[in-house]
C-alpha cells in the first residue's frame, strides 16, 4: 500500500509588539546601525515583553496555524517543538504549550537542533505521516533570544543578531506528493563555533559566581568559521535536495533560507546563480529568530504574495552545531 503525503494544511506566526531598532542596541552596546547593517543586513528586529515566553509565543502561533488549516485543536495528534531557548532548562517547552493550547494526552517531542531545528521537526512529522502514525501534526519554532541578549555586557556581535519570534505548521496526510524531499545533516567538530558555554553538567558546581562574572551566561561565536560554513552546505543541501526529489533550480518556485545573516543569504544566492525575486528574506525587520525563521518567513512571504498554492517551495538552513539540511515541498 502506498504511504500517504504530507501537506501544510496551514501556517502561523506570532511577533511580539516591541520593536527594537539597531539605535536602541546602540543605546546599552557599542555599536551602529551603520555596523549592524553592514555585516548583518538587520534594521530591526522584535523583543517580548516581560513575562513573554517561548512556548506562549509559541501557543499563539500555533492557533494562527489552526485557523489557517480550518483545524480544531483537538485534530492536533502530535506536537514537535524546535527551540534552543526554553522557558526552562526541562522540562521542554512543548509541554507548557501543549497545556495552553488545552490538550493533555497527546505526545509532544522537543528538539534542539537550534537554526534547523524547524526542519528536523518537519522532517520528523513527514516520517510519523508517511508510517501512518499520526495523520495531523504542528510543528512549532518558537525563540525568546532577548531575554538573555538584552544586556549591556553581551557579546555585541552576538546580540545584535537576534529577535524574538515564532511560527507553527500544521501538517497532515494527503494523497498528492507534496513533501518531496529532505535531507538532513550534523557536524559536532564545529560544536564549539556557536555555543551558550552555561549549563556546564560535566563538572561541578555547574553555574558558579565566577561563570557569571566571566559573560558565560553569554553565547560566544566563531562569526567567520560559521558564515564559511553555512554558505558551502547551505549550498551543498539545496543541490542534494533537489538531486533526491529529481527536481532543478529552474523548478523551484521560491526559495526561503533561514534568516541568520542576510550576507550568507546573498553570498548562497549568487553561488546558486539564482535571482533575486526567487528568494525571500525578511531578516532586515525580523532579525535571526532561529528555529522560528523559516516558518514566520513562510507566512510573510504568503502575505507578500510571494508564496502562493501549488508553488514548489525550497527551505534550506544551517545552525549551531553545526547542523545543516534542506526540504522540498509542494505549497
Amino acid at each position: 500500500m502506498k504511504s500517504p503525503g504530507c501537506r501544510i494544511a496551514g501556517m502561523g506566526a506570532y511577533l511580539p509588539d516591541r520593536v527594537v531598532s539597531n539605535d536602541d542596541l546602540a543605546k546599552f552596546l557599542d555599536t551602529t546601525d551603520e555596523w549592524i547593517v553592514a555585516r548583518t543586513g538587520i534594521r530591526e528586529r522584535r523583543f517580548a515583553a516581560q513575562g513573554e515566553g517561548t512556548a506562549a509565543m509559541g501557543a499563539e502561533a500555533a492557533r494562527n496555524a489552526l485557523v489557517d488549516a480550518g483545524w480544531s485543536v483537538g485534530d492536533v495528534e502530535f506536537i514537535v517543538f524546535a527551540t534552543l531557548s526554553p522557558d526552562h532548562f526541562f522540562p521542554g517547552s512543548g509541554c507548557y504549550m501543549q497545556a495552553m493550547l488545552g490538550i493533555p494526552g497527546i505526545g509532544v517531542l522537543d528538539i534542539r537542533n537550534q537554526c534547523t531545528g524547524f526542519l528536523y521537526g518537519m522532517a520528523v512529522a513527514n516520517a510519523f505521516i508517511a508510517t501512518q502514525q499520526y495523520t495531523r501534526v504542528l510543528v512549532v519554532g518558537s525563540e525568546t533570544h532577548s531575554h538573555c541578549l538584552e544586556d549591556p555586557s553581551a557579546p555585541r556581535d552576538v546580540a545584535v543578531l537576534f529577535g524574538d519570534a515564532a511560527g507553527a505548521v500544521a501538517l497532515e496526510a494527503c494523497d498528492e506528493e507534496a513533501f518531496l524531499s529532505s535531507v538532513l545533516h550534523a557536524d559536532g567538530s564545529g560544536a564549539d563555533a556557536l555555543k551558550l558555554e552555561l549549563f556546564d553538567f560535566s563538572r561541578r558546581p555547574y553555574i558558579s559566581s565566577k561563570d557569571l562574572e566571566a559573560g558565560r551566561q553569554f553565547p560566544v561565536m566563531d562569526g567567520r568559521r560559521v558564515f564559511l560554513r553555512a554558505v558551502d552546505e547551505m549550498v551543498e543541501a539545496c543541490k542534494e535536495t533537489l538531486q533526491k526529489a529529481g527536481k532543478t533550480l529552474e523548478d523551484v518556485d521560491l526559495l526561503i533560507p533561514h534568516q541568520a545573516n542576510l550576507r550568507i543569504n546573498e553570498t548562497v544566492r549568487k553561488r546558486l546563480k539564482l535571482p533575486a525575486e526567487k528568494v525571500f528574506n525578511n531578516i532586515d525587520v525580523r532579525g535571526n529568530t532561529t528555529a522560528a525563521s523559516i516558518p514566520l518567513a513562510m507566512v510573510e512571504a504568503r502575505e507578500a504574495g510571494r508564496l502562493n498554492r501549488g508553488d514548489l517551495l525550497l527551505l534550506l538552513a544551517f545552525g549551531s552545531g553545526f547542523t545543516w539540511g534542506g526540504a522540498l515541498v509542494r505549497y
